[in-house]
């Protein structure tokens, strides 16, 4: 009770949040986690996700790779949850700055927030790889086989970040800026295992670094408070 409590004074004190998240802010939602359901996967398909995933295998297979990111990747029913919602009202209330997403589903704009940064991108972008034009996702649901452009007829790609690919620039900067000006940051949802994007923690100098994750993680020692629990409800016990 004391760590909630020491959390929502310092939400109170402070007006330079950032806030950072993985999966676990999605999940709460209906979105499985990716890394923890790859079981499930290999009876259907004859590839891991991190191969189906890659850039070298949407290029060479694009039919099993769509058959796999349309069942898999695509979430469109999710509706966003208590850390979504709670984020987009800090952000209204002028304290949280930024959010800094690791997911692709588009949920924190949908629940309000206007400052995102999509470090893995999103699904509800996608783009001829040839003349750029672009595609809702909506194209890419009802498309079959490969979409392709219906202008030149080359390939859709969606806007995510597949494996063996960067991340956009653009979005590392900003995020990066955010992070190191922020007087709180807040990490909920991710293990912090994946980088480059978890790498990013490591700009921020300030005093109120908060955890908030069901187990544990590389940061738990450094940050200045760690609470057990789902993002959604320990969020939802900020009162603005």
């Amino acid at each position: 009770m004391e760590k909630i409590e020491q959390f929502l004074q310092w939400i109170k004190d402070t007006d330079n949040i950032v806030f950072f998240g993985g999966a676990g802010v999605s999940t709460e939602s209906g979105i499985p986690d990716f890394r923890s359901v790859d079981g499930l996967y290999h009876q259907e398909y004859d590839y891991p996700p991190e191969t189906i995933l890659s850039h070298s295998f949407y290029i060479s297979r694009p039919s099993e790779f769509y058959r796999f990111y349309r069942k898999k990747m695509l979430c469109l029913t999710a509706k966003p949850n208590a850390a979504h919602k709670k984020l987009a009202e800090l952000e209204k209330a002028g304290k949280l700055k930024a959010v800094i997403t690791q997911n692709i589903d588009g949920l924190h704009q949908a629940a309000g927030s206007k400052k995102v940064f999509e470090l893995h991108g999103s699904v509800h972008r996608n783009y001829c790889m040839s003349c750029g034009k672009f595609f809702d996702v909506g194209y890419i649901l009802n498309s079959k086989d490969s979409p392709l452009c219906d202008s030149c007829g080359e390939m859709v790609k969606p806007d995510v970040v597949l494996y063996e690919e960067g991340l956009n620039d653009e979005t590392i900067q900003s995020s990066i800026s955010h992070i190191a000006q922020a007087d709180m940051l807040i990490i909920g949802g991710t293990s912090l295992a994946v980088y480059p994007a978890a790498g990013l923690v490591d700009y921020y100098r300030g005093n109120k670094l908060v955890l908030i994750n069901n187990s544990t993680t590389p940061l738990d020692k450094r940050a200045n408070l760690r609470i057990e629990g789902k993002i959604g409800e320990v969020l939802s016990r900020i009162q603005l």
